[in-house]
Formats: structure tokens, C-alpha cells, sequence
């Protein structure tokens, strides 16, 4: 993702967004991230996929088992408190 400050955002304007036509543009301003200017075409695809959500009991039963056999690395250990 292409980045710049928002000062030479305002600057080359013109330039980001047409950059912003091929692939999101990250905005900061003082130095944290504030702004991505997108394609509207991007924007849609994003909320088009925001809304295909499913819940678990609609997963795959391949999902599931997949899920039931994992096992975490033995440094994550302590989250397993957090479950009781």
C-alpha cells in the first residue's frame, strides 16, 4: 500500500488519486496513520465483503474437525485461563 504524509497528500492530489485507482493509499499526519483513500470500485468490493459473514454453525464439518484437532504452541498457554 502506497503511503504519504497528508501534507503532500494536499500537495499532489491529482497524483494519489489516480495512484488511489490501483491500490489504496495510506494517509498519515504526524507521523500515525489516519486516512486510505481507495477506489470507489475497492470501497464496494470491502463492504460487499464485510456483509458475506457466515457463524460457525454454518461451517464445514472439514472446518470443525479441523478446528477440534489444533492444538496451541505451549507459549500461548496462559489464555487458556481467560477461557474459565
Amino acid at each position: 500500500m502506497a503511503t504519504t504524509t497528508a501534507m503532500q497528500f494536499q500537495r499532489k492530489f491529482g497524483d494519489f488519486q489516480h495512484k488511489a485507482m490501483r491500490e489504496p493509499v495510506e494517509i498519515t499526519r504526524h507521523g500515525r496513520r489516519e486516512l486510505v483513500l481507495m477506489s470507489a470500485d475497492h470501497y464496494d468490493w470491502l463492504l460487499a465483503a464485510s456483509r458475506r459473514s457466515a457463524t460457525t454453525d454454518q461451517a464445514p464439518s472439514v472446518v470443525i474437525d479441523a478446528v477440534r484437532r489444533a492444538e496451541m504452541a505451549p507459549e500461548h498457554a496462559a489464555l487458556d485461563e481467560l477461557l474459565k
